[in-house]
């Protein structure tokens, strides 16, 4: 048994072919935080990001502070119910008081009130937890990303989104707006409710095991695609999957995703011959448009030769 594999969040289920969808369900339980062996790891990253290039990890737009304190509220009260024994949140009246245990840390903070903390509320939030964060406020019938902490991301620019509507960020995706796919999404984030959390899976590959993907280090990350060959594609492609929960909030009506992100090498994955069968379906029949899309298109062949190669033998341990 591998516990990396036992607990990833395998993306695809018995109906392939993959195709865009809203295939958001509730959430339970309603948790917006995860903690993992690697927290420590992740944490770490995500801080000597945020020391090193902030501007590119964290936007914000004025008029969000509201938002922020209450997303900072949510996430850190989960943090605290989900793992008691090493994070900690006091609370008398406006007064907080935060313990991480894992990083040795204690903070002392006024609710609503930034002078009391090293940086903005989400920002500070985010430093303690592994997922991104982003908050989108929802004006005039649309939703706006206005606040982020992006330290993660599969390939886009929080520098860039910052201030476009839920349409506009999703503009690229192939399809997105056929069938009528966009506004059912954007009618569903419109109408949801707070206290009825949903969760979705988003996939992608990475070529190395990398975390920060955006598009300014591309050219750290993006060279290796043109490495793999069907003889390293096992342990050079990893399964990237985003486990997205959205959190409509109460007093300020803003929606907050968390995003956790999870990375598998194909070799791992293919301990289980089940989901090699069912990702070698959805991988053999995308679009060439959405393979490029998705960056997967400079090494789709030698990764396919490399599955097939598996699928001959049965699967075969890492």
């Amino acid at each position: 048994m591998d516990p990396l594999v036992d607990r990833f969040p395998f993306p695809f289920g018995e109906k392939a072919p993959h195709r865009y969808s809203n295939n958001s369900v509730p959430l339970d339980p309603p948790l917006s935080v995860e903690v993992t062996p690697t927290y420590r790891e992740e944490v770490e990253l995500k801080r000597r990001l945020l020391r090193e290039v902030h501007s590119r990890c964290y936007r914000s737009l004025p008029g969000t502070e509201e938002a922020q304190w209450e997303a900072a509220q949510l996430v850190l009260d989960h943090l605290a119910g989900h793992a008691p024994e090493r994070f900690r949140l006091k609370q008398e009246e406006d007064r907080r008081i935060f313990v991480n245990r894992v990083m040795e840390e204690r903070r002392e903070f006024t609710f609503r009130d930034a002078s009391t903390l090293p940086c903005e509320p989400l920002d500070f939030a985010g430093r303690h937890v592994q997922e991104d964060l982003i908050l989108m406020a929802q004006k005039d019938g649309e939703l706006i990303l206005e606040a982020g902490q992006l330290c993660f991301p599969a390939n886009w620019s929080l520098a860039f989104k910052l201030g476009m509507t839920f349409r506009e960020i999703h503009e690229p995706i192939p399809g997105f707006n056929e069938g009528g796919l966009s506004d059912q999404i954007e009618r569903f984030l419109l109408r949801m409710e707070a206290g009825r959390p949903w969760v979705r899976r988003n996939w992608s590959l990475t070529v190395g095991r990398h975390l920060d993907t955006s598009p300014e280090t591309i050219h750290r990350w993006g060279r290796q695609k043109k490495e793999v060959t069907p003889e390293n594609a096992g342990s050079l492609v990893h399964l990237r999957v985003e486990v997205q929960k959205l959190f409509r909030l109460p007093r300020s009506h803003a929606v907050l995703f968390t995003i956790h992100t999870h990375l598998l090498p194909l070799e791992k994955l293919a301990r289980r011959l089940e989901w090699l069968e069912r990702f070698h379906r959805v991988v053999t029949t995308l679009s060439d448009e959405i393979l490029k899309y998705k960056g997967i298109l400079e090494f789709h062949e030698p990764m396919v030769r490399y599955l097939e190669g598996l699928r001959a033998g049965g699967g075969r341990k890492a």
